[in-house]
């Protein structure tokens, strides 16, 4: 699938260097075709690993996908330049009155404090309102997943013993859905992080439904009738060495850190860990783009997807 971004971004050559295809705004204007408008709001602290990650997941597809990136005005951002972000994103404000065909919302490192708390809550929160009329289907990753399952149906979120790192084996729970079609009844995928939601107060929400879930990391994927929000609770657009990277930096940070779980070989930082995960994450992504993007959205975008 050909990615349409700006020509600009330090990523096009990295991406171009594991061939795939990125079309540039100025190749892409001469082209009669209505391409899939996907806006990303990108939180991750690593901007430019995060942007390569999930444009590689949406390039598996054969659809014409337009990116464009939004950052947000009331956070600071510390791992990346003003200018970087004033060249390659957008803030929220500049794109309220677009409609687009799909949304990505990633996470963030700070699943330690309340909601509320988060000095973007209250931007972060209107772009979640502002999606249920202007996007066809929001995807939620990892903290993201679940603050929107806070703020869209009051979920709480609960703090674990101990950081939850690594690679878990989940299972499919309903094989009839669009977003499982492909998956094998049981696959792996990445996660990262300090607090969980519950399988019982999501089963208290009529419209959630979980799809895909672990024995040891708990819900995965959750969705609402429709897909018109799924939420994943986990990180199926890591790298093979990002959480290997993340352990590296916990240890600078702290004097006991969690070495991630089912990931190095023999549990040998020092050992390169396989990559268990890429065909799944490749899947997610494809069927999301697929079923509950392109299938569902007007050609007409600017018709309300309220009722979608």
């Amino acid at each position: 699938m050909p990615i349409r971004i700006k020509g600009t971004m330090p990523v096009v050559q990295k991406l171009e260097a594991e061939n795939i295809f990125v079309m540039t705004e100025k190749r892409a204007i001469h082209q009669d075709i209505r391409q899939l408008r996907i806006a990303i709001v990108n939180i991750m602290p690593q901007k430019e690993t995060t942007e390569l990650q999930l444009l590689r997941l949406l390039s598996n597809s054969p659809l014409q996908v337009e990116i464009t990136f939004i950052r947000l005005e009331t956070h600071r951002y510390k791992n990346v330049s003003t200018s970087y972000l004033e060249e390659h994103y957008r803030l929220f404000n500049e794109i309220k009155n677009i409609r687009f065909d799909g949304l990505i919302i990633t996470g963030a490192p700070v699943e330690n404090l309340e909601y509320e708390d988060v000095d973007y809550w209250d931007e972060i929160t209107e772009i979640m309102a502002w999606s249920q009329t202007h996007v066809t289907s929001t995807l939620y990753i990892c903290w993201a997943a679940q603050a929107g399952l806070y703020y869209h149906y009051g979920i709480p979120k609960y703090t674990l013993p101990k950081k939850l790192s690594g690679i878990f084996l989940h299972r499919v729970k309903r094989r009839s859905s669009k977003l499982m079609r492909g998956f094998d009844d049981e696959f792996y995928a990445p996660h990262s992080r300090y607090t969980a939601v519950s399988t019982e107060e999501i089963n208290k929400r009529d419209t959630l439904e979980i799809l895909a879930e672990s024995d040891e990391a708990g819900p995965y994927i959750i969705f609402t009738k429709g897909g018109k929000q799924i939420f994943v609770n986990g990180h199926p657009e890591y790298d093979a060495m990002t959480l290997a990277e993340e352990y590296e930096r916990d240890k600078k940070r702290y004097s006991d850190p969690v070495m991630p779980q089912n990931y190095f070989p023999d549990d040998d930082p020092q050992k390169v860990p396989p990559m268990r995960w890429r065909s799944h994450g490749n899947m997610l992504l494809s069927n999301w783009l697929n079923y509950f993007v392109y299938q569902i959205t007007p050609y007409d975008i600017d018709q309300p997807v309220e009722n979608i």
